[in-house]
């Protein structure tokens, strides 16, 4: 079961004077690291994010839309990050519908749009595709 740990109301798309978007970050109860959503008035993307000596590292990134295609972007919406008990698996949940999830154990990340291809010289390797799958729906409810 998912806990929900931060949440932001936003309007896909919208920036501010300086043209930045609205940024969610939530830490892993655990430790385990740290997820970032961020809009940056074209896309949404939702980062997996790891402590390093020399400071914070992004392991992987889910595309999660495309400004543009948004049918109801002048609508305001609500963005959510929520971490399971165990504090290993976040997912991004925008009006209460997960969009992308990542397994910080299994080093592992899907999303809706499948979108980057994972690649091969970030830090978590392990992975062929972000594409949503039954493993993804399993861990909403782990």
């Amino acid at each position: 079961m998912l806990h929900e740990a931060n949440a932001i109301e936003l309007t896909v798309g919208s920036t501010d004077d300086d043209g930045s978007g609205p940024l969610l970050p939530s830490s892993s109860p655990t430790g385990v690291g740290q997820v970032v959503f961020e809009d940056d008035g074209e896309t949404g993307y939702f980062y997996a994010v790891l402590p390093r000596p020399a400071g914070e590292e992004i392991a992987d990134a889910l595309h999660v839309y495309d400004v543009e295609q948004v049918t109801d972007r002048h609508l305001p919406c609500r963005a959510a990050i929520a971490w399971n008990t165990a504090g290993n698996v976040a997912a991004l949940l925008i009006n209460d519908h997960a969009h992308a999830v990542f397994d910080f154990t299994a080093e592992r990340g899907w999303c809706r749009t499948g979108f980057p291809p994972p690649t091969r010289t970030g830090l978590w390797r392990r992975q062929t595709s972000h594409e949503w799958d039954a493993t993804a729906d399993a861990l909403l409810d782990s």
